[in-house]
């Protein structure tokens, strides 16, 4: 296996109507690895897949998938990449097995049976084989997209949200299924909303309205974030966020539960807060968590979605 990145793009821009949707982008994911990609909705995160996998053309930047020219070979990078969109994207009115081998004749893979066979019994499809795909729910929707997207073996998987409205065990199932993918080799690239799928990969990058702004593990994400919590418990603990949201030192408050997570940037500062609100509640020192920390990053990012987005497909 190479020792170059599977994705290395630099600077990626791209603009709907007077909107920069993505600006000056640079990412890197070396093969193997599964890279969550984090932000607010509308902050770029289609349209950066989009660009990665060919479907767009940026308007500025540069970069190469699998050593193939972002600009100049995107009908080969198509080839080699598997993209999962936010919905479910195949026909509803053909069975399981029916909506495979369309996929396979679109591709022009040779051995189609044998393919369609193993990519079920691989997802365990085996037994809906024969079920219209319009039957099926949210959970099985997401096998049979994941089970289209790896049928030609590519070597990067794009996943756009792709566990959105399923449960948890179907979630997890998912995710095994992607480590295990990973374990073989696939680097793959997964936008999601989920704190804890945030966790589940190996490092993250997190974008908000267009702009890179973190770039890590999840640890390295909290520890460089500059962020100190508390945790409060007591009667009535988890009511005291609105007093305490105002205060200052406070950045943030939440309940979780009857216990109240309290961040800000400066301990004193955030000890002096709660003791002024609430002397009663017991008080710990904790660690900020992932969620803590994008929170923080989303209300210090200009939000640019109210302009001009008439011409823009969902980010």
């Amino acid at each position: 296996m190479s020792d170059a990145p599977a994705i290395d793009v630099n600077g990626l821009t791209k603009k709907f109507g007077n909107r920069t949707v993505v600006d000056k982008f640079s990412l890197e994911v070396a093969r193997g690895r599964i890279c969550g990609f984090l932000g607010p909705n509308g902050s770029g995160k289609t349209t950066t897949l989009r660009m990665i996998c060919g479907l767009l053309i940026p308007d500025g930047g540069e970069g190469t998938v699998l050593g193939l020219d972002l600009r100049t070979q995107r009908e080969l990078i198509k080839l080699k990449i598997g993209y999962m969109t936010q919905r479910f994207g195949l026909f509803e009115d053909l069975t399981i097995r029916e909506n495979l081998a369309f996929v396979a004749d679109a591709y022009g893979l040779d051995d189609k049976d044998a393919r369609v066979t193993a990519a079920l019994e691989r997802l365990g499809l085996e037994t809906r084989a024969g079920q219209l795909a319009g039957t099926l729910s949210g959970g099985w929707k997401q096998r049979l997209a994941l089970a289209a997207c790896v049928l030609h073996d590519p070597e990067i998987l794009l996943l756009d949200e792709p566990t959105a409205g399923v449960d948890p065990l179907a979630r997890r199932e998912f995710w095994d299924q992607v480590h295990m993918l990973s374990a073989e080799g696939t680097t793959v690239l997964v936008s999601t909303h989920y704190m804890d799928e945030a966790e589940r990969c190996h490092d993250i990058a997190y974008i908000a309205y267009g702009v890179l702004l973190a770039r890590g593990t999840a640890e390295e994400i909290v520890a460089g974030s500059g962020l100190v919590a508390l945790a409060g418990e007591g009667p009535g603990a988890d009511r005291l966020a609105p007093q305490l949201e105002n205060k200052p030192g406070v950045d943030m408050a939440a309940a979780f539960g009857p216990t109240l997570h309290v961040c800000g940037r400066d301990m004193a500062a955030l000890r002096a807060a709660v003791a002024d609100v609430a002397p009663q509640i017991n008080w710990r020192e904790t660690d900020p968590t992932l969620e803590d920390v994008f929170i923080h990053l989303m209300r210090g990012a200009p939000d640019n979605s109210t302009r001009d987005n008439s011409t823009e497909p969902r980010a």
